[in-house]
């Protein structure tokens, strides 16, 4: 259990501020980030915690930020030691991480999409889109990379190396739609394949 004072739960508000406006392309492409600062840095989620937030998130129907939900639940909960504690602190830590995360892209989004609707055809706009999508595609590449490193044992997970490598190629080079190869995936990890 971490012992938490108002100064915790102040950082963690102001780190999930901060992780909204880096967000380009979804929660997704900031959980090398999140996992430097909760986990590594301030012991906040265990690495199974912080796995189990992604697998859950991911796994579950909606959108991806979802994960952030389950991130400030685990920190909710790790910051007490009784049963009933923890459910009210998680559902603090859980509205507290989603409020922090969603207050400034909103703010953001609601104040500049007129002005960019407005100048929609302008060689400023179309350059910065285009930019935005390389920092999106990096961004990802890097979350693959951190969630992948757990499985660094070609002998026994080159089953798993081998389907990530088959579904990049799928999707990079066929009109396969993403949810049919999530769906073989499940299926394959659910029958012990994978």
């Amino acid at each position: 259990m971490i012992p938490f004072s108002f100064a915790n739960w102040l950082d963690v508000f102001l780190h999930f501020t901060a992780v909204s406006l880096m967000a380009v392309g979804g929660a997704v492409t900031v959980i090398p980030e999140m996992h430097r600062h909760l986990v590594y840095q301030n012991a906040w989620m265990s690495e199974d915690q912080f796995a189990a937030s992604i697998a859950i998130a991911q796994s579950a129907p909606g959108p991806n930020i979802l994960v952030i939900a389950m991130m400030g639940w685990h920190i909710g909960i790790n910051s007490v030691t009784t049963i009933h504690a923890q459910y009210l602190w998680g559902t603090f830590g859980m509205l507290l991480a989603m409020i922090g995360v969603m207050l400034p892209s909103s703010i953001l989004t609601y104040s500049t999409a007129k002005w960019v609707q407005a100048n929609k055809d302008s060689n400023f706009i179309l350059a910065f889109k285009q930019g935005l999508a390389t920092l999106v595609i990096g961004a990802i590449l890097a979350t693959s990379w951190l969630i992948s490193a757990a499985n660094t044992s070609l002998e026994n997970d080159w089953p798993l190396w081998l389907c990530t490598i088959v579904t990049v190629f799928l999707i990079w080079k066929t009109k396969i739609h993403i949810l049919l190869l999530l769906l073989i995936g499940a299926v394959l990890g659910g029958v012990g394949l994978i």
